[in-house]
């Protein structure tokens, strides 16, 4: 099990006079002034260590693993360069608690200690945070703004052609791994080089009937390695004693036969068919399929999932909800001035919303909520008078709602938020959080350093 701290602090390397030496100083004051957020990431990693069953090594700290998380994303490091930069920065050493005679860690580590802390535990250490500014009288909450974003899943553009020849490629390779890594007497053919070479062909085609025969063949093509598959599963269920590793693949099997089914179903309906498939029943990928279309201003369409974010006079950001599909910004309205009551323990006074959260009913919930001015970005039809106390009080709070544009755009440029890295929903939502939390701590030291 992992320590929280160590008894005596190692011979730490000396600091220096750099800017960004500086504010990793100010961020691990910050860190030691709040210890509860070691305790918080301590229980994640103790459920981890329950499951291991290791004893070697003494392991990383909770402390240490919240710090190799924030350096990750403020530096948009690989867990391969966070290896290095932590052992041959005196800087990042300091921060990382990490002595001169002491090795510091390797990648695959850093990746395990990283990846078991929880979007669960990341949202209670910003909340942490935001009650530490609230104490310190840097971010109040009385004055609020709102807007959503995009952050897009780690795939390729989806295409028919492309998941139909993701789906063949994925189910060849695991059946090549049954026959040489397991023994499977499991008779298949190999598709994958005229699944490719149709793939090509609908790319390059310039007619709608040759791309059509294209898609007919691949679509055959894709039926029967999803047939070879199943028969691998067959040959696994007859086996007498099942090993994990064989386990491992019939699940794997299963998984990927169920999508490339769908994939094909939905390209029968929408190519050959000219159906119109709803997005809820559409893959577009066999590796995230959490993955949601997001189609933004009836103009552009992104690949992941919708968040709503928080904003208050400092920049921080207060709050986030990682929401399902793609529900219009009204729908979310009440339930981030509700989020804000859980925070604070009471609602702001003053709140701005981008246009899309405008409706007479929001208004009316908001008003009822004892807020006082709610400011949305586009009136749609609302009065003034009926959203602000006066013209000056909307027209000041409308300049103050595009200060989170900016917010919204540094997280993205300098914390990796425009594209998730990581690996499935759960991993998604930590990554979220964490690139949030990085944020939070760098503008807390930048306020405090002032």
């Amino acid at each position: 099990m992992r320590e929280k701290s160590k008894k005596q602090m190692p011979l730490m390397p000396a600091a220096t006079d750099h800017p960004q030496s500086i504010e990793l100083e100010n961020i691990s004051r910050i860190l030691d002034a709040n210890p509860t957020i070691c305790d918080l990431a301590m229980q994640d990693l103790c459920e981890v260590s329950k499951k291991a069953h290791r004893s070697g090594a003494r392991g990383m700290t909770a402390d240490q693993v919240v710090r190799a998380a924030i350096v990750k994303q403020m530096l948009n490091f690989t867990y391969k360069e966070l290896a290095f930069h932590i052992v041959d920065s005196n800087s990042l050493r300091r921060f990382m608690r990490i002595g001169i005679a002491d090795k510091g860690f390797k990648k695959s580590v850093l990746n395990k200690n990283v990846k078991a802390l929880s979007p669960q535990t990341w949202e209670a250490i910003n909340a942490e945070l935001v009650q530490y500014a609230s104490d310190e009288k840097i971010e109040k909450g009385r004055q609020v703004r709102i807007d959503c974003t995009v952050v897009e899943s780690n795939i390729h553009e989806p295409t028919d052609s492309s998941l139909l020849w993701d789906s063949v490629r994925v189910l060849t390779r695991l059946l090549h791994r049954s026959k040489e890594d397991f023994g499977l007497r499991v008779l298949f053919q190999d598709h994958s080089r005229r699944a490719k070479r149709r793939l090509l062909g609908i790319m390059n085609s310039r007619s709608k009937k040759d791309r059509k025969s294209k898609y007919v063949d691949l679509i055959k093509v894709t039926n029967k390695s999803i047939g070879y598959a199943q028969s691998a599963i067959e040959a696994i269920d007859q086996v007498a004693s099942i090993r994990n590793g064989l386990l491992a693949l019939r699940l794997d099997l299963n998984r990927y036969c169920q999508l490339a089914a769908r994939v094909v179903d939905q390209t029968q309906r929408r190519v050959l068919l000219g159906e119109n498939v709803p997005a809820s029943d559409k893959v577009v990928s066999l590796f995230e399929t959490h993955t949601d279309i997001i189609v933004k201003d009836r103009r552009d369409t992104f690949f992941g999932h919708k968040i709503c974010l928080t904003g208050g006079a400092s920049n921080l950001i207060v709050d986030c909800l990682i929401v399902d599909g793609n529900p219009a910004d009204s729908s979310l309205t009440v339930d981030m001035l509700d989020r804000q009551k859980l925070l604070y323990g009471r609602y702001p006074l003053k709140v701005a919303l981008d246009g899309g959260f405008a409706s007479k009913d929001n208004l009316n919930k908001a008003k009822e909520k004892q807020i006082k001015d709610v400011c949305f970005a586009k009136k749609r039809g609302l009065e003034v008078e009926d959203m602000c106390r006066s013209q000056w009080v909307y027209d000041r709070l409308r300049r103050f709602r595009a200060g989170i544009e900016s917010g919204i755009s540094w997280v993205k440029r300098c914390f990796g938020m425009t594209r998730c890295t990581w690996k499935g929903l759960r991993s998604f939502k930590s990554y979220v959080w964490a690139s949030i939390v990085s944020a939070n701590l760098l503008t807390l030291a930048r306020k405090q350093a002032v």
